[in-house]
This record gives C-alpha cells, sequence and structure tokens, in this order.
C-alpha cells in the first residue's frame, strides 16, 4: 500500500523527518536510560543502607541472645542461594529477590555455625516507583518526539514549498515562458536573513531577466534587419525583371527570389519569436488541405490518406507547415517522398541519410550545420513555430530503413 504525502512533501520532507524522528528518538532512548539509572541507583542505594542498618541491629540482638526483630532469622526461608554463600563466606551482602508475591530487599550477614542471618523489606513501593519513572519517562518522549517532529516537518516543509515553488518557475522559463519569476519576498527586503533558498530564487530570477534581455534584443535584431532588407529586396527584384533574357539573367532572378524568400522567413520567425502570432481557426477536412499543399508544391510527391478526418485549425498556417516539410524532404533528402494522413496524424518521410542527430534529439536549430553538411535552414523552425501556434504536436525522427520521418498531430475537431 503506497504511502500518500503532501506534495510538497518530497523526499527532501520525508528524509528531513526521518532523521529528526531517530535523532529525537535516540536522544529520548540516552536520556531515559540515564534517568532510570540515575533514579533506580539512588532508589536501591537507600533501601540498601536501611536493609544492612537492620542487619546491623538485628546482628547484635542475635549476638546478646535477644529476641530477632520481625522480618529478621537465621536462615530463613526464601533466602537467595547466592546470598547465603556469601554470608557464610563472612561476608555482607544485599539482593533484590520476589518473594511471597512482592519485590523484597535482602540483606544478610554470617553468624556462628556457618550460617546466615538475614533481614527482608519491602521492596514494593520503590518498584513501583521505578515502574512508575519508566512509564513517565517513555510517554514523555513520545510526546517530546511528536512534538519535535510536527515542529521540524512544519520547518522544513516551508524551506520544501519554497524550492518546489522556484522548480516550478524553472520548468516554465524552460517551456519558454521567460516572464516568470519566483519573487521570493526574501530577496526584496534587505533586512531579512538571506538564506540558501533566497539565494537560488535571486540567481534564477536573475538569469531570467538576462536571458529574457538577450532573446528580446536578438528578436528585435532580426526584425529590424528583415525589415531593412525589404525595401532594397523590392527594389532589386524589380531591377532583375527588367534584366534580358539569358542566363546569367536567371541565375541573378533566383537569388534574388531566394534572399527575399529568407528575408520573409526571419519576418515570421521574428512573428513567432515575440508571440503575436493569432490562430484564426476553421473545420478543414485534412486529407483534401494535404493535397493541395502537394499540388502547390509541384513535387512528385506521394499522398497516401488511410483515414480522412475533420480537423480544427488555420488553413494557412497548416499549409506552410505541411509545405515547409515537403519542401524540406525534397530538398534534403531522397525520394521518393511520401505524405500519408492517417486520422489526425500527418506524417512526411523521405528516403534519404535521415536528420542529423541534435535535430532528432533537440529539435531544429536556426541555420545550424553539422560535419561539413549543409544545414536545414529556417524552414523546419517555421514548421515547429507554426505547430505549436495550431496547437499540435511536431516531432522528427529516422526510420529503422532509412530516411527521415516528421510527424505532425492535429487536434480533432469537435462534431
Amino acid at each position: 500500500m503506497r504511502l500518500l504525502l503532501p506534495r510538497w512533501a518530497g523526499p527532501l520532507a520525508v528524509k528531513a523527518a526521518v532523521f529528526i524522528t531517530v535523532m529525537c528518538c535516540a536522544l529520548a532512548a540516552l536520556l531515559g536510560v540515564l534517568v532510570h539509572v540515575s533514579v533506580t541507583n539512588q532508589t536501591v542505594g537507600q533501601a540498601r543502607e536501611l536493609a544492612l542498618s537492620r542487619l546491623a541491629d538485628a546482628t547484635r540482638a542475635y549476638e546478646a541472645g535477644d529476641a530477632l526483630l520481625p522480618n529478621a532469622g537465621v536462615d530463613p526461608q526464601g533466602l537467595p542461594g547466592s546470598l547465603r554463600s556469601l554470608a557464610v563466606s563472612g561476608q555482607r551482602g544485599t539482593m533484590v529477590s520476589t518473594h511471597r508475591g512482592r519485590p523484597t530487599m535482602w540483606a544478610a550477614g554470617p553468624v556462628s555455625g556457618h550460617r546466615a542471618l538475614a533481614v527482608e523489606i519491602d521492596y514494593s513501593q520503590q518498584s513501583r516507583t521505578i515502574a512508575g519513572l519508566d512509564t513517565s519517562i517513555l510517554w514523555s518522549s513520545v510526546l517530546a518526539i511528536g512534538a519535535t517532529v510536527l515542529v521540524g516537518v512544519f520547518a522544513v516543509s516551508r524551506v520544501t514549498r519554497r524550492l518546489h515553488g522556484t522548480a516550478r518557475v524553472a520548468r516554465r522559463i524552460t517551456a519558454g515562458d521567460l516572464d516568470a519569476r519566483v519573487d521570493d519576498p526574501r530577496t526584496k527586503d534587505p533586512t531579512r536573513p538571506q538564506d540558501e533558498v533566497a539565494a537560488v530564487a535571486a540567481a534564477l530570477d536573475s538569469m531570467a531577466a538576462s536571458l529574457q534581455g538577450k532573446l528580446l534584443s536578438e528578436q528585435r535584431f532580426t526584425a529590424d534587419v528583415a525589415h531593412e532588407l525589404r525595401t532594397p529586396l523590392t527594389g532589386l527584384h524589380a531591377a532583375a525583371e527588367l534584366l534580358p533574357p539569358g542566363r546569367p539573367t536567371e541565375l541573378v532572378r533566383d537569388r534574388v527570389a531566394a534572399l527575399r524568400t529568407l528575408t520573409e522567413d526571419l519576418l515570421e520567425i521574428s512573428r513567432l519569436d515575440a508571440g503575436r502570432e493569432r490562430l484564426e481557426a476553421d473545420a478543414e477536412e485534412l486529407g483534401a488541405l494535404a493535397k493541395r499543399v502537394v499540388r502547390a508544391s509541384g513535387t512528385d510527391t506521394e499522398i497516401r490518406v488511410v483515414r480522412d478526418v475533420l480537423v480544427e485549425t488555420d488553413r494557412r498556417r497548416l499549409e506552410r507547415v505541411l509545405g515547409n516539410l515537403v519542401a524540406n524532404a525534397h530538398k534534403h533528402g531522397a525520394p521518393p517522398v511520401v505524405l500519408s494522413v492517417n486520422g489526425p496524424v500527418v506524417t512526411v518521410r523521405d528516403h534519404g541519410s535521415g536528420y542529423p542527430g541534435y535535430l532528432v534529439a533537440h529539435g531544429p536549430q536556426r541555420f545550424r550545420t553539422e560535419g561539413g553538411a549543409r544545414g536545414h535552414g529556417l524552414g523546419l523552425t517555421i514548421a515547429v513555430g507554426q505547430a505549436e501556434v495550431l496547437g499540435a504536436r511536431l516531432s522528427f525522427r529516422n526510420a529503422p530503413d532509412g530516411g527521415a520521418v516528421a510527424t505532425l498531430i492535429l487536434p480533432v475537431a469537435a462534431r
């Protein structure tokens, strides 16, 4: 049966509670033993002194021929054998034993004829006192341990809650929410003690602020560059159209078109980074939309519609995602390129060398190249960004028998 713990009661809180409990138990046991030994020694010592005192009185009365005091006698019944042997050997001693069903303190000494003179004292009251003391020590220890554990767990829980809060903010920052902050009150009030948790929270907030500032600067730079390039590129494109026909003109027009596409891609990425894209969703037949994308691409992509479905999506953005996947497959892969629709799942597969390892592990990265090979440009980066706007999930993998496989899973429209 699994023990259900509060959300804040993670391994640290559990370990702290166990440690506090063990230390409290050890301390309570040590103090209990010390008190028990001390009180027992004192109680036994007092009873022994009383027994030896009465033994001395009984010895004097025996030697004087007087009648012995009550509870005194020579070799009385119930005298422990070891104590009698000690007395017969010529020594005096005491011992606690049970006699007639109750605790008894015996004191014995030698008399003539290798016999033992002994007195007995009722030890019941002292025994009850020690037993009551042990019970009090036990319950006091239980109460003290319980109170200490509760206070300790409460104190640790405050720390663990703050740590969990810091971890939640770190996960939000990892997910892309750079506005997330811990805002620990201790970091804002210099008069309050700054513990380690506050130091971690302050460092995380500082890191997020720095990262956000750098990212915003990069976004502004990308957008500014793209906007500044747009005007001269428009003029360059118009000038290229006026050139006389020929191979050099075709090359110039091709490079100008590529540069215009790159500029538009940069602008689109800057909008995606800034979160300014807004979804205009509508119900679309996924199979028909995929066929339009393939026709518009002008490629020999094979289409397989296993099961068509109605999806709630933004048609323009979805066409952009599928168009980029198909274009990337033809540009960086090898034929045949197959686009398959199976319900809300769309896959685009080629039969080339597959995606680079970094792309499968971490997703597309802008303009990255590896091992001297060409990078994947901005097409896949834009596809991932637009897929997030659509609420879809886009993943990349390599097929076991070769080739790259991109899988897009779309939300299904409610009927």
